[in-house]
């Protein structure tokens, strides 16, 4: 499946720049990675704990603690970098989009054949990534085919399974949060005293990028998916639309974003203003939407709101091209938004 971030602004150090003081990667980590990713771990933790004794699909502390968990995930969905990419960690949690439905399929052998693999958390890890993480948790929970009512041996395999699913989320959020907490952090914050990030202008850049990348899965995939094109709207791909997440998610992302930028934006004040203002506009487009999961982009009229929500999400990242980029030492080699 090809990394949603190879569709992100590809960034290039402009010669001779300076970070200038502009971010401040001591705020970021502490006051944004740092908070998410310790969260991500506790909360997963605490629905692998839920499913033992509530493995019922339609159980409200299960599903309570799921969606406790998936807000989240989404709060740091746009740090696919470090400990969260190594070993493909952030695709076990998200394997999202799935345009060949190979979740439900996956799923859908592993209960036909009631795998023995269910019985053992530790081996879950090997199943395939499609059978993995918050959405196939969700078909699991939500989805009619795999949630509704089984017979007693059915119904006994499913409840393995979700607590297959939830503790290999568990150790996998954990691994996650070791690698920032254990040495990861500490290479953003001391640039130049690792091999990783060499100057200051490097490790402003990478998270950049992520926010770049972020904001460009929130607009093509979270919005622009269940779009379609206006003569074939697709509501039916909209993210998590079984749990009714979908407008949710764009919500969450764009706070969490909002936040990263304050930080990458904290010594000009003028940008962070202006940025602000962005966030803000998309924010309260986000807030004025009666759609939770976008089922009305199949009318004109409520594929124009839509659309309105995703134009304000692209200003922001024209603002952080033109105006963020240049003050981190940064030139936008390629922009997605510019059809290059």
């Amino acid at each position: 499946m090809k990394h949603w971030l190879a569709r992100a602004v590809f960034c290039l150090a402009l010669p001779g720049a300076a970070l200038a003081d502009v971010a401040d990667l001591d705020g970021a980590v502490d006051g944004h990675i740092l908070p998410g990713f310790r969260a991500l771990s506790q909360s997963t933790g605490a629905l692998a704990r839920t499913a033992q004794d509530h493995c019922a699909p339609e159980d409200a502390a299960l599903r309570q603690a799921y969606g406790q968990a998936f807000d989240d995930w989404i709060k740091v969905s746009h740090l696919r970098f470090g400990p969260s990419e190594e070993e493909g960690r952030a695709f076990a949690l998200a394997y999202w989009p799935d345009p060949r439905s190979k979740t439900p399929k996956a799923l859908g052998q592993l209960m036909a054949e009631a795998d023995p693999v269910a019985e053992n958390a530790a081996r879950y890890a090997d199943v395939s990534i499609a059978a993995r993480g918050f959405y196939a948790l969700e078909y699991l929970l939500y989805d009619p085919e795999f949630s509704g009512d089984l017979p007693a041996p059915q119904a006994g395999y499913r409840c393995q399974l979700i607590q297959a699913v939830t503790a290999d989320m568990a150790a996998t959020a954990a691994v996650i949060w070791q690698g920032w907490d254990g040495d990861y952090a500490a290479r953003l914050r001391a640039p130049g005293e690792n091999d990783t990030y060499r100057t200051e202008a490097e490790a402003a850049q990478q998270l950049f990028t992520a926010l770049s990348g972020g904001l460009e899965f929130t607009s093509a995939m979270r919005l622009g998916r269940p779009m379609g094109t206006f003569d074939r709207p697709r509501p039916q791909r909209a993210e998590a639309r079984r749990s009714g997440r979908s407008l949710r998610h764009v919500v969450l992302s764009l706070e969490a974003m909002r936040e990263l930028t304050g930080y990458l934006a904290a010594g000009a004040p003028d940008v962070a203003q202006g940025l602000d203002a962005a966030f803000a506009k998309a924010l309260a487009e986000a807030e004025a939407l009666d759609d939770p999961i976008f089922a009305e982009v199949a009318t004109p009229q409520g594929r124009l709101h839509v659309e309105v929500l995703q134009q304000a999400v692209e200003e922001i990242r024209h603002s952080l091209a033109e105006d963020l980029g240049p003050r981190l030492g940064i030139a936008a080699g390629f922009n997605a938004l510019d059809g290059d």
